[in-house]
């Protein structure tokens, strides 16, 4: 009689980013193929300083940031912004190390970040920007269920330049 065989899929889970975490995600920043941050992290101790101010933005829930984890392993990033004008809606944001892109990661990532807006900070709107060209994050909203609105113009700034984003949202 034949043995069953299973295979065990690496586990996806998100937890609040700690200071521990700068070295690897200041590797895997610096090592992106986009930018993504209105404001790049240059150096590691930009990268420490960001995280330690991640309990006030929690407290005063502007920003809420967690690591991404896969099979135990720091892999990325992701976090929701909530909207200081209307609290009842936020905006996702996400990055994954480009060794572990492709394999449905963030999207596993944005679904337990979109519990958790939903579900914990009560939002009725979670949005999505991407950059026009960065096709891989669209396909991530795409696989999450979130559906295209359009285009809004030169909203994504990197430094002095100023870029378009498709808009993706989904609502409670």
């Amino acid at each position: 009689m034949k043995e069953a065989q299973f295979s065990i899929m690496p586990q996806v889970r998100i937890r609040p980013q700690e200071v521990s975490d700068a070295d690897l995600f200041f590797e895997i920043l610096t090592n992106l193929d986009y930018e993504f941050i209105e404001v790049p992290i240059k150096t590691l101790e930009d990268e420490i300083r960001f995280l330690k101010t991640n309990d006030a933005r929690r407290k005063n829930n502007f920003e809420h940031n967690y690591s991404i984890l896969y099979d135990g392993k720091l892999v990325g990033g992701c976090g929701i912004r909530i909207d200081q004008h209307r609290p009842w809606v936020g905006e996702i944001g996400y990055f994954v190390d480009k060794a572990y892109q492709g394999q449905g990661i963030a999207t596993e990532a944005v679904k337990q970040l979109e519990k958790i807006g939903f579900d914990e900070l009560k939002l009725q709107r979670i949005a999505v920007l991407m950059d026009i060209r960065n096709i891989a994050s669209e396909q991530v909203a795409r696989k999450s269920g979130y559906e295209k609105e359009g285009i809004a113009k030169k909203i994504h700034r990197i430094e002095k330049e100023y870029y378009d984003c498709f808009v993706y949202a989904k609502t409670r």
